[in-house]
């Protein structure tokens, strides 16, 4: 039996190593990796501890064109707290933005996600991509997502990271959809992590100041690899204080 398992867990291994992509590793997902399905916790204990965390998000998350998305923020942040992670999205997505082919956060949730097996928690990660659409638009869609996912998903916990910004002074325009997000986080009872108002980054790349040279590409939106761990780091804090760092589905 031992060995059997043994090959059995090479095998997935193997095929996530040989299939990464957006959207993760479906063998990880769900109750079988809880351990309340087939692969039970008396036969695969470190599955049964090990939290299903998925994330929806942009080019943050996912990885802009050319970068692969094992490498960003989301993937850092599961390694440093050790959860088995998915990461859904697109660049150039949001909760109105659809990017190239136009596939907003819904449909992304539907088309990647929400057949899925129920996580432990969903992290939706946006909203920087939307700061050309009127807030309220992006509140309504925003809160539209959120409310799908409680309803086809109401074990999984819910956690909203605000928009990520390459530059410590986003144009107001942009603040404006941040806090239309925080009214509906605060509306839903989703705890709400706010990258602008932490200053997560500072300073400006062009202006060569804080840790924006440091932490930000030249086009000065994306991270670098370095930023990517950095932002990393800055999830896991807000997660630990939040209580979120071990999250599990609520009974």
């Amino acid at each position: 039996m031992t060995s059997r398992r043994a090959r059995r867990g090479a095998a997935i291994l193997a095929l996530c190593l040989a299939s990464v992509s957006a959207t993760g590793c479906g063998p990880f997902t769900g109750d079988a990796a809880r351990g309340t399905g087939p692969a039970s916790a008396a036969t695969s204990p470190v599955a049964a501890a090990t939290p299903v965390v998925m994330f929806l998000g942009d080019s943050y998350t996912v990885g802009e064109r050319g970068s692969l998305p094992e490498y960003t923020y989301a993937a850092a942040t599961a390694r440093l707290l050790g959860w088995q992670v998915i990461l859904a999205g697109r660049g150039g997505t949001g909760f109105v933005a659809g990017g190239r082919p136009r596939q907003p956060f819904g449909v992304l949730y539907e088309s990647q996600l929400g057949w899925r097996p129920a996580p432990d928690m969903l992290v939706v990660s946006g909203g920087h991509n939307d700061w050309h659409h009127p807030p309220d638009q992006v509140a309504r869609a925003a809160q539209d997502v959120l409310e799908r996912v409680r309803k086809r998903w109401p074990s999984t916990r819910l956690a909203f990271v605000g928009p990520m910004w390459g530059d410590q002074s986003p144009p107001a325009a942009a603040l404006a959809v941040r806090d239309a997000l925080r009214g509906v986080a605060g509306r839903l009872g989703v705890p709400f992590i706010d990258p602008i108002a932490g200053r997560w980054i500072t300073g400006s790349r062009l202006q060569g100041t804080g840790n924006a040279p440091r932490f930000i590409q030249r086009d000065g939106v994306h991270p670098t690899p370095e930023g990517h761990r950095y932002l990393a780091t800055r999830l896991a804090e807000d997660f630990r204080r939040l209580g979120l760092a071990h999250p599990s589905a609520k009974p």
